[in-house]
């Protein structure tokens, strides 16, 4: 399907922009992930005034859901039409391998892209994507765990599963960063019923 192609690729030039943003000639990729979730469904009800829409739920059973007033098309959203919802999480973290480079930290952005005069059907897409740096406080060998500070000075235990990974384990030192990005991207579509 060339929408589902298309919004992994959106959602694949995200992740990649928001590695690049941070990544140095220092920095590894540990690891990257992308889930993506989509649902059809029928307009149940529409009122623009409100910025509500309902539609149908499973089993038939209706859905409210409540827009921002960022949603300006909702006039050309009819009774009966179609909406395609595709929500694609990414995550990816990367090891950065300076050691006491600063404080953890955490940013995050978002934006939205609406429909234009050229496509009258109401649709667009929104994304988040939010950065934390964790600093390793900890490294324990022989049980596989990582401990990380976090922004707030919170601190985690992680255990390393995967084999590949624990090999490396070795090669980090107290200090350095990982730098995990999480991009959520929400693309919505509609087709009018004739």
């Amino acid at each position: 399907m060339k929408l589902h192609t298309l919004t992994k690729a959106i959602a694949l030039a995200t992740l990649l922009s928001a590695a690049s943003l941070s990544a140095h000639a220092a920095d590894i990729p540990l690891a990257g992930a992308v889930e993506a979730d989509e649902v059809v469904t029928k307009v149940l009800s529409v009122d623009a005034a409100k910025h509500q829409v309902v539609l149908e739920g499973a089993g038939g059973k209706p859905v409210h859901v409540q827009l921002s007033d960022q949603a300006k098309d909702l006039g050309n959203l009819k009774v009966g039409d179609q909406v395609k919802v595709l929500v694609t999480h990414s995550v990816v973290a990367v090891l950065d391998t300076q050691v006491d480079k600063g404080a953890p930290d955490a940013s995050e952005s978002s934006g939205v892209i609406r429909a234009t005069k050229d496509n009258p059907n109401p649709g667009g897409e929104a994304y988040r994507q939010v950065q934390v740096q964790l600093k390793i406080t900890a490294i324990d060998l022989k049980k596989n765990q990582l401990t990380f500070e976090g922004p707030a000075g919170n601190k985690k235990v992680v255990s390393v599963e995967k084999p590949e990974v624990q090999a490396r384990l070795k090669d980090l030192k107290v200090g350095q960063s990982v730098v995990v990005t999480y991009t959520d991207v929400l693309k919505v579509t509609s087709e009018h019923e004739s």
